[in-house]
């Protein structure tokens, strides 16, 4: 077996939420995992502690392709202490420690967002004797799997297995669409183009998500990674009856020449 390889990941759920270094009271979500939020799934079923180190994944190079994209949901509601007392406030001392409001403030508001039955096919490039390692971790998880936040397990299984000797591009091209059967239904004709990004030294976009730490005493510090986007087209599993069809395959909404702009 060859020195590297592609381990290959199914990210589906009914929600998902990979954050950034949106803090406190209101906490986004990226429209596709993060290297931060996959690299966190990965040392959770290692059963890594928080301040565990990191060093030898930060080096796996990550690809995303985007099966299904979800909808965007916002988790509205207000916090408040069935006592009556004050609650603390969403910052930490050096100990960890929540501190305390002031003035002292009885209710909160919290605005977190999810993707809602969002696909993603994931694909992190390495050492083969690494995500061997990994991957078996990943179907005998120690700590429960999540995508992004404990609230959001992932459905199914997650592993799609090693691919010995492959590249980023050519591990997601090959591996079949992981879309749900409903989301299929809306296309027509043989193919779909489905949006990817890969991490690559010579990409012209950067994204801001490779994490130093989970430590939560100290706080996660998110660095730098070059990355490309591509298309990728995939067989449907459908056969193309007419020209009727083939235009109507050209104009679903497979390529959206608005998804970059996170539209």
């Amino acid at each position: 077996m060859s020195d590297m390889a592609v381990f290959a990941l199914r990210l589906a759920a009914p929600l998902q939420s990979w954050g950034g270094p949106s803090r406190y009271n209101r906490r986004d979500s990226r429209p596709e995992p993060t290297k931060s939020g996959v690299l966190g799934l990965l040392a959770a079923a290692e059963g890594r502690r928080r301040e565990a180190s990191l060093t030898d994944l930060l080096g796996l190079r990550l690809g995303v392709r985007v099966d299904q994209p979800g909808t965007l949901l916002r988790d509205y509601h207000t916090v408040s202490d069935h006592r009556g007392l004050p609650l603390p406030a969403a910052k930490v001392d050096a100990k960890g420690l929540q501190k305390k409001t002031g003035p002292a403030k009885y209710t909160g508001v919290t605005q977190r967002y999810y993707l809602q039955d969002a696909v993603f096919t994931a694909a992190l490039r390495g050492p083969t004797a690494l995500l061997e390692r990994l991957e078996h971790a990943v179907r005998n998880p120690v700590y429960p799997l999540s995508l992004g936040r404990r609230s959001c397990p992932p459905t199914g299984p997650v592993s799609l297995g090693l691919h010995p000797d492959a590249e980023l591009p050519q591990a997601l091209t090959s591996l079949p669409w992981q879309a749900s059967t409903h989301h299929r239904a809306r296309f027509r004709g043989p193919k779909v183009t489905l949006e990817a990004t890969v991490e690559d030294p010579a990409g012209d976009l950067t994204a801001a998500d490779v994490p130093d730490t989970y430590d939560l005493k100290t706080g996660t510090v998110f660095g730098q990674r070059t990355v490309r986007h591509l298309w990728i087209d995939l067989p449907t599993g459908q056969a193309s009856n007419n020209q009727a069809d083939d235009r109507a395959d050209r104009t679903e909404p497979g390529h959206d020449p608005f998804a970059l702009l996170g539209w």
